[in-house]
């Protein structure tokens, strides 16, 4: 809902090697339905790269952390990219050998 809460949750999120990177959107309007009525905030959209072994891991400590009933997450796979970057955000996801 707002910057301090997403950067506390992107950070953690980083730190627990659930995403590689947590990047932080300007502050968006949003114009939704909730609880059958029209409801508008001023949100912060933060996009985490991640591997697919981390998704859940990501998922549920988000769900966890997010102040949220129902936060939005949603999943794209990435087909391509360039390689180093890509190498980039698996290592950085991959766990410690002792924490497998």
């Amino acid at each position: 809902p707002d910057v301090a809460t997403a950067r506390r949750i992107g950070r953690q999120l980083v730190e627990e090697r659930c995403a590689a990177c947590a990047n932080l959107l300007p502050p968006i309007e949003s114009i939704y339905w909730w609880e059958d009525k029209v409801e508008s905030a001023n949100e912060i959209l933060v996009l985490f790269k991640t591997s697919a072994d981390r998704y859940h891991a990501l998922e549920t400590t988000l769900r966890q952390l997010h102040p949220y009933e129902v936060p939005e997450i949603i999943s794209f796979r990435v087909e391509q990219g360039l390689p180093e970057y890509l190498h980039w955000v698996l290592t950085s996801c991959a766990l410690p050998r002792e924490a497998r």
